[in-house]
């Protein structure tokens, strides 16, 4: 049995069942961490794009240069990721989440008032090591502690509400960036991190409390916790395939996302491209919510094989058929649905295989490994491009997409052999 197979049934470690007491979705901190969620990833990572040409004629930067700032700002995130997760469990992901977002408002100011390139570097890798502290890594630890067994669903809710931070932000940010230029916009967007993130997950310092409460009082509706499906044996083994198998996928991810407007224009749509483009966000939402609906039982891993498979598929599609425009529509749609089921899938699975116990601190190392990858798959991706075309480049992240599936698939073999195991009570 998978843990989340164990997760959905509820079965304990002797098999019997636990009726007393259900998993339930904490719904108000779900709510909650959606509206931060939203505003932070709005504010920090999809208003960039919009405005790195401003940027970019603020200090003479070429655009190429401004977007090479954000790879070394994002490589700086994913080296200081394992600090803060081990930061979530000693202090509690509420109190971490609700600093990050002060810090978050003083680095988008710090980059706002910069005075030059450098300075504006150091306020950019400012807002990226702030980002470690409220966005999902660190969302996903506290929806984990507060209840544990429904941590797979409440991820899925939080992911879906998320969903929508590129639909919101990217024509408040171009609304915003008409009226006024790119130091205004992050001033404006600072203050949204300091007066509504702030006072929201300071609102979610009382999950952290009442769950230590109940540990130390042992009381009979503590959360009970996940016990991992990976034996002690094949801890290791499994560790380093899922983070292999997640910062594969993220490099696809990270590739596909910057350069995709550009990508279908490259292949021969032209200025269809863009139009194409923007059905992305809207199959990423669609996924997470017929993830929701019909994936109750469907396990983490098959979750990633699932979301990796959707992922390449649609690259080689548009490998085969571009500029093919139904193709195109159907790559952007695919892609799109294997991109929402990922972001699912890359909390779930540490979950699933590793447990509850120290979820925060695994978050933090796996994430740093995806971080890494994804700031530097950007620039890997151009010059694949560069050097063998759009469809030599398709064709290496296509290999990539199939390696991830391979080690999801080598994880899930892992947890088969293992005796069946999922919640300890």
């Amino acid at each position: 049995m998978s843990g989340a197979d164990g997760m959905a049934s509820g079965q304990a470690g002797d098999g019997s069942f636990n009726s007393e007491r259900p998993a339930r979705v904490p719904v108000l901190a779900v709510l909650i961490l959606g509206i931060t969620q939203i505003v932070g990833y709005g504010t920090m990572y999809y208003s960039f794009s919009i405005l790195a040409p401003d940027m970019g004629k603020s200090f003479g930067w070429p655009l190429n240069w401004v977007f090479g700032a954000l790879s070394i700002a994002l490589l700086a995130g994913g080296f200081a990721s394992p600090f803060v997760g081990r930061w979530l469990d000693r202090f509690g992901a509420g109190k971490v989440m609700m600093a990050g977002s002060a810090i978050s408002a003083l680095s988008l100011v710090a980059a706002a008032l910069a005075p030059n390139g450098i300075a504006f570097l150091a306020g950019l890798t400012a807002i990226e090591l702030a980002a470690n502290f409220v966005q999902y890594g660190a969302a996903f630890a506290l929806l984990v502690r507060i209840e544990p067994r429904a941590g797979q669903l409440s991820i899925t809710y939080l992911t879906l509400m998320a969903g929508f931070a590129s639909t919101i932000f990217w024509p408040i940010t171009t609304t915003l960036h008409e009226h006024f230029g790119w130091r205004e916009v992050y001033l404006i967007f600072a203050a949204m991190n300091l007066l509504i993130c702030m006072p929201l997950h300071g609102s979610l310092i009382w999950a952290d409390r009442t769950q230590a409460r109940r540990a130390d009082e042992d009381e009979a509706d503590a959360p009970v916790p996940v016990i991992g499906s990976l034996p002690p044996a094949h801890r290791r083994t499994g560790l380093i395939l899922m983070v292999l198998g997640l910062s594969l996928q993220s490099m696809i991810t990270a590739s596909i996302l910057v350069h995709m407007v550009p990508l279908l224009s490259g292949v021969g749509l032209g200025k269809t491209a863009a139009l194409v483009s923007t059905l992305f966000g809207p199959a990423q939402v669609a996924s997470r919510f017929t993830n929701m609906i019909l994936g109750r039982n469907l396990s983490a891993e098959r979750l990633a094989v699932l979301s990796s498979s959707f992922m390449t598929v649609a690259v080689m599609i548009l490998m085969a058929l571009a500029p093919n425009l139904i193709a195109a529509i159907i790559f952007a749609i695919v892609y799109g649905f294997g991109s929402g089921l990922f972001s699912i899938a890359s909390g779930t699975l540490p979950l699933t295989l590793f447990g509850s116990e120290g979820y925060g601190t695994l978050q933090g190392k796996v994430l740093s490994a995806r971080l890494i990858a994804s700031a530097l798959a950007p620039f890997a991706f151009l010059v694949l491009i560069e050097t063998f075309g759009h469809a030599g480049a398709l064709l290496v992240v296509s290999l990539m997409g199939i390696g991830a599936i391979a080690c999801y698939l080598a994880v899930h073999r892992l947890g088969n052999h293992a005796p069946a195991q999922a919640l300890h009570l």
